[in-house]
């Protein structure tokens, strides 16, 4: 081979080594794969200063969404979350009412009255454990930490918080203890209307008056002041279904329509993650309601 061949193959052997390189250099090793973002954690359920629940009675749904006869429950449901597929635990009323404040009809199948339960957890007892506070306020009762199973239009079986030991007295009151100015408001309130207010021996129309009358001032402060009205039934008319009407308005809810499927477990769970509470009996295993929140 002669010294000119020699040369010039040389030369390309160094061009296509300095190619190599520059290949090398543009085949650098790839980035490293990007992290999984972690999982979407639901929104939590927000801490209203005031929670307000007042329960009516033994009308389905289709009773009461769209009627006539039903004006100002249906304004209610307009100004937050409807839910179209609510359903009440049992029949008669009484286990649902234990069962909304307890997570567990605590083995009651009837309205036979009295009923007395020691050391049962319940949502009383709980807030108050926590350093909040807890009132129920009961229409037509006749005196503060009233414990009689009747008087005039009142019924204990519609007062679930006081069958349960570990709830003070000073927590059952009168309704005409209510505040007017909303600020002095227990954290959680529930409300029953007489037996005539809440529909169970008076109509639809006097119920939805009643409510109008009597908790839209509440209603309406609340969309301002960090603070939820809920509004539901114990049961409905006595069907297989059991299909209730139920609706929360407050500062925190956005207005729609939803469709997930709730109960009293439901509730009860959603009032307790508000307030970092542990989910007692059924409510363990329902799932809060965590997409209504703005």
């Amino acid at each position: 081979m002669t010294v000119k061949r020699v040369t010039t193959l040389l030369a390309a052997l160094v061009a296509l080594g300095v190619a190599g390189g520059a290949y090398a250099v543009q085949r650098a090793p790839a980035p490293a794969q990007k992290p999984v973002p972690a999982a979407v954690t639901a929104a939590a359920v927000p801490r209203p200063d005031h929670i307000v629940l007042v329960m009516f009675e033994n009308k389905k749904y289709s009773s009461i969404n769209g009627s006539s006869s039903a004006p100002y429950f249906n304004s209610l449901a307009g100004q937050g979350a409807k839910f179209t597929k609510s359903f009440a635990i049992t029949h008669p009323s009484q286990p649902n009412y234990v069962a909304l404040f307890s997570g567990s009809p605590q083995g009651i199948t009837d309205d036979s009255c009295p009923r007395n339960f020691t050391g049962k957890e319940n949502l009383g007892h709980q807030l108050i454990a926590a350093g909040f506070t807890f009132t129920g306020y009961s229409e037509a009762m006749p005196s503060d930490g009233y414990t009689g199973c009747s008087s005039g239009t009142y019924r204990r079986k519609h007062n679930s918080w006081v069958d349960f030991d570990n709830v003070p007295a000073a927590s059952n009151l009168r309704y005409s203890r209510f505040p007017t100015d909303f600020t002095t408001l227990p954290t959680v309130s529930f409300v029953t209307p007489d037996m005539c207010n809440d529909m169970h021996d008076c109509s639809i129309s006097t119920g939805d008056t009643w409510l109008k009358n009597k908790l839209d001032a509440y209603a309406q402060w609340a969309k301002t002041h960090n603070s939820l009205l809920i509004v539901t039934f114990d049961e409905d008319s006595n069907t297989s279904v059991n299909q209730i009407f139920t609706v929360f308005v407050g500062q925190h809810v956005k207005i729609g329509n939803y469709s997930e499927t709730i109960n009293h477990y439901t509730v009860l769970r959603t009032i307790e993650d508000a307030y970092g509470l542990s989910a007692i009996n059924n409510a363990a295993s329902a799932t809060p309601i965590t997409d209504i929140w703005q």
